[in-house]
């Protein structure tokens, strides 16, 4: 079985930012954008932290309603503020603001609940001495670092958090890395020990090779047929908790984002900001329940979702697996619709939520669908599927870059 095989069935996860940044309530970079000096910030927030209601075992039954298979949590953000008891540094969150180690609980709550173990780690470190520039406003490069000594010192305290993370908390099936910035750690050297020290384990892209998948932030642009990849997005338009942020998506917008990804053969690792005492937002709560249970009715299509051959229409989205094309109706068609796409004889139609059969059919390059209810029946999408004969095929190939709008 291939290392990244869980992963492709997987299809959604669960991410989670949370830190001292979240006492500000303003999101997870005011370190860099307000320049915040270490001091007012291990005074204003790292130690006014107490996380008095953290409870990982609610963000899991949480992830489990929401149809999500793997969670992954930022360890270490680039405020260099670690979760757990690092003794490379006493910022960290047994020394500091929650007294405790907030990665065991986490740890032991996801595998208790039968899902994949992911691990956030940012190299970039806004208030370690040896960092360059840290309130740049881009990153800082290569060239940037005071002397060679201080990167040397820099990437042995990196290299040396990272080894705590795959050495004390059993096994971890993802290492998310972000902010690698300056370049020139080494990163090779490090992806490579992390799979000696965790074999099996998925690194994804952004610390060089080797890895097992790519990432794309806040928009979906699918990887090369062939790579496994992910999206990563936000609920509402900060990954960190903001207190005045409520541009929340809704649960048809993230149904959308999940079908998206599914059809190019992806995942969407969905972001959650809890607040500061660890509860998470109730809007967040209820966007993802509902998700849930559309899935709950309509999640077939999801594991192993394959990279679907259709172009696209203004109606529905297309999503494949097997021998089955699954009709995402984003638009509802008024009571029937016609499809001119698929070269395969069709052999059944049905509402997925339901089983309940669809009238159709096929007539030379045309498959219609007749007399659906008007309105359908499922909210926010109905999802109804086909069982084809052979793999799904379309009659055209679209060969070029060409979208509806």
């Amino acid at each position: 079985m291939s290392r990244l095989d869980w992963f492709n069935e997987a299809r959604f996860g669960m991410f989670i930012h949370w830190g001292a940044y979240s006492v500000g309530g303003r999101g997870e970079w005011i370190a860099n954008r307000e320049r915040i000096p270490r001091d007012e910030y291990v005074r204003n927030y790292a130690s006014q932290w107490k996380a008095e209601h953290y409870n990982p075992r609610r963000w899991v039954e949480l992830a489990v309603d929401a149809g999500m298979k793997y969670v992954v949590l930022t360890t270490r953000h680039h405020d260099g503020f670690a979760l757990w008891d690092s003794q490379e540094s006493d910022f960290n969150a047994a020394r500091i603001g929650p007294k405790r180690d907030l990665l065991r609980p986490f740890a032991d709550a996801v595998r208790e609940a039968g899902l994949r173990l992911g691990f956030y780690y940012s190299p970039a470190n806004w208030y370690h001495p040896d960092y360059p520039n840290p309130f740049c406003r881009d990153w800082p490069g290569s060239a940037d670092w005071r002397d060679e000594a201080a990167r040397l010192r820099f990437m042995a305290y990196y290299q040396a958090q990272v080894r705590e993370l795959m050495t004390h908390y059993g096994k971890v099936d993802i290492l998310w890395f972000d902010g690698v910035a300056p370049g020139n750690l080494r990163s090779s050297e490090l992806n490579e020990e992390v799979r000696r020290l965790q074999p099996g384990i998925l690194i994804n892209d952004r610390n060089g090779e080797p890895f097992d998948y790519r990432n794309c932030e806040q928009a979906i642009r699918p990887a090369a047929e062939g790579d496994s990849w992910e999206a990563c997005m936000t609920l509402n338009d900060n990954w960190g908790f903001h207190a005045g942020d409520d541009n929340w998506k809704s649960s048809k917008q993230v149904i959308d984002m999940l079908l998206m990804t599914a059809m190019k053969a992806g995942n969407l690792l969905l972001n959650i900001g809890p607040r500061a005492d660890g509860i998470v937002p109730e809007r967040s709560v209820e966007i993802l329940r509902e998700v849930g249970g559309w899935l709950r009715r309509n999640g077939e299509f999801l594991p192993h979702s394959e990279r679907s051959p259709f172009s696209w229409n203004c109606t529905a989205l297309l999503t494949t697996r097997g021998s089955r094309i699954y009709l995402h109706f984003v638009r509802d068609p008024r009571g029937g619709f016609c499809l001119a796409e698929i070269r395969n004889r069709v052999l059944r139609a049905w509402f997925l939520a339901t089983g309940e059969p669809v009238e159709f059919e096929q007539e030379g390059e045309r498959l219609f669908l007749r007399r659906l209810p008007d309105p359908l029946p499922d909210s926010p999408i109905t999802t109804i599927a086909l069982e084809v004969e052979g793999k799904p095929e379309p009659i055209t190939v679209q060969g070029t870059f060409w979208i509806a709008g």
